[in-house]
């Protein structure tokens, strides 16, 4: 009781609306970029003149870069104030935006995905170790639940945003466009922000840095490279990748059993960390997934344009941010497991459905279809990530939110990668066997295929993420962990 007072009282003295409205604001105009993209990797590809496995690296370098940027984190946060790392997250942030609205080619496009990254990279732990400080645990869920709104909403309204726009300008206005939005948002932080942590004498353990870059970023970048056709997973330049990256990430996963770790990996002694973490990465695979791979069968196997395929994709976007506001109020009241599993069935029901779906199917039933798959994504997502990170004493929650992210993001990028691989090994394996494989019918119906089996894949994950959300649980032990420490 005396650490809950406690806490009310560090919540009274944080203008706790404005601070949220202030990170909340940044990082969706991170979430948003992004995907932003994803719809347009068609027009890219003309532009720019580079091939599909080239073009999803905006995507997928994006979420490398936060991957390998996020283990640093949890000490990046011990080391700065939260106004210091404010500061250079959002510098990041809206110097990327601005370089992707003047980029006149591949490389400065690129260049600009990966300072949008490293500022994305500092936001995103920034925000759950702020809410976790100023926010009490009975209040969480509803906090959590509006950061979930930009974690997904934001990502899932860029193809939708993106489409219109391209439809009627040129790609370039969608960082135009978000460039006022992060100035008020820089605004409202350095105006209401206050430092929430002590700063410490940390230090950047540089063994640990070097596996982890190594290590995350030889996994990615050889999934991405699997994706580009040629030997595909059986490639000996892909194949040495994923085993460089596999003993490095194993070398790293050793060394941070030290008595100051750059990042914390204690906190997979916590159950419902572990549950939860697992639940998020299997919404982002899905969600990633679904994003890139939908637009594509949409523009190519159904044969719609940029702004239809973008109008489609809005419905489903707006559900997903009402159910999340809603899901977080639910996790309050209710606990996980009343929310979770009902998500889970519902994901599972419409990736059944998507792998059915044809050049043929109708547009209503598409929409229909994405808008349930959003709401049932929106039920899990901000559930098992409050789950994760409630269970952890306060002492680890930025290494927890560390952990989280870093994982998130990774997997996110090699299911991207992955899904484009499927995508691109189930239209070529269709191709190969047809007579006329140049015909605009063959390629829909070789695209499709594709779409299917990437749909396929995901049903079975999601299947699995079934099984283990039924034992979930709502922790109790976190008030007790905390006064332990007090």
């Amino acid at each position: 009781m005396l650490v809950r007072r406690s806490i009310r009282k560090l919540e009274k003295k944080y203008n706790t609306r404005a601070i949220l409205a202030s990170l909340l604001i940044c990082g969706f105009v991170g979430m948003f970029s992004e995907t932003s993209l994803n719809i347009a990797m068609t027009n890219l590809m003309e532009i720019f003149q580079i091939e599909a496995a080239t073009a999803q690296w905006l995507t997928t370098g994006y979420l490398l870069t936060l991957g390998i940027l996020m283990p640093f984190t949890g000490q990046l946060l011990q080391m700065f104030t939260t106004r210091q790392i404010f500061i250079a997250s959002t510098i990041g942030l809206t110097m990327g935006t601005l370089l992707a609205a003047v980029s006149i080619n591949f490389e400065m496009l690129m260049t600009a995905r990966v300072l949008q990254a490293s500022g994305m990279g500092l936001l995103l732990p920034l925000i759950f170790n702020t809410l976790l400080i100023i926010f009490p645990p009975e209040k969480r869920g509803t906090a959590m639940g509006y950061v979930g709104l930009v974690l997904s909403f934001a990502p899932a309204m860029g193809p939708a945003i993106s489409g219109m726009i391209i439809q009627y300008y040129s790609w370039h206005f969608i960082f135009l466009l978000l460039l006022p939005l992060m100035l008020i948002g820089m605004w409202f932080g350095l105006r209401y922000l206050e430092n929430v942590t002590e700063v410490s004498k940390q230090r950047i353990d540089i063994p640990s840095a070097t596996l982890s870059t190594i290590g995350f970023g030889s996994i990615v970048f050889g999934f991405g490279q699997a994706g580009k056709g040629g030997g595909g997973w059986s490639d000996p330049l892909v194949l040495t990748l994923i085993i460089v990256g596999v003993i490095a990430i194993l070398l790293f996963v050793l060394r941070q059993m030290r008595d100051q770790p750059l990042l914390n990996l204690r906190v997979f002694k916590y159950p419902m960390f572990v549950i939860g973490v697992f639940l998020v990465m299997m919404c982002m695979v899905i969600f990633m997934s679904t994003m890139i791979v939908l637009p594509m069968f949409l523009q190519t196997g159904a044969g719609l344009s940029v702004f239809i395929t973008g109008l489609m994709l809005l419905p489903g976007s707006a559900l997903n941010g009402i159910i999340q506001m809603i899901s977080g109020r639910l996790f309050d009241k209710y606990g996980p497991k009343w929310v979770i599993i009902p998500g889970l069935l519902i994901v599972i029901m419409v990736l059944w459905f998507f792998t059915t779906l044809t050049p043929a199917s109708s547009i209503g039933l598409i929409i229909a279809l994405h808008m349930i798959l959003a709401g049932g994504i929106a039920l899990i997502w901000p559930a098992s990530q409050t789950t994760a990170l409630n269970q952890l004493p306060a002492k680890l929650y930025s290494h927890g939110s560390a952990v989280l992210n870093t994982m998130m993001q990774v997997i996110g990028a090699m299911g991207t990668a992955v899904a484009v691989s499927i995508l691109s090994s189930g239209k070529n394996k269709y191709l190969s066997t047809s007579f006329t494989p140049t015909h605009s019918e063959e390629i829909a119906n070789a695209i499709t295929v594709g779409a299917q089996n990437v749909f396929v894949i995901m049903m079975v994950i999601a299947f699995i993420g079934f099984i283990v959300g039924l034992f979930v649980r709502r922790s109790n032990e976190t008030n007790s962990k905390v006064k332990s420490m007090h």
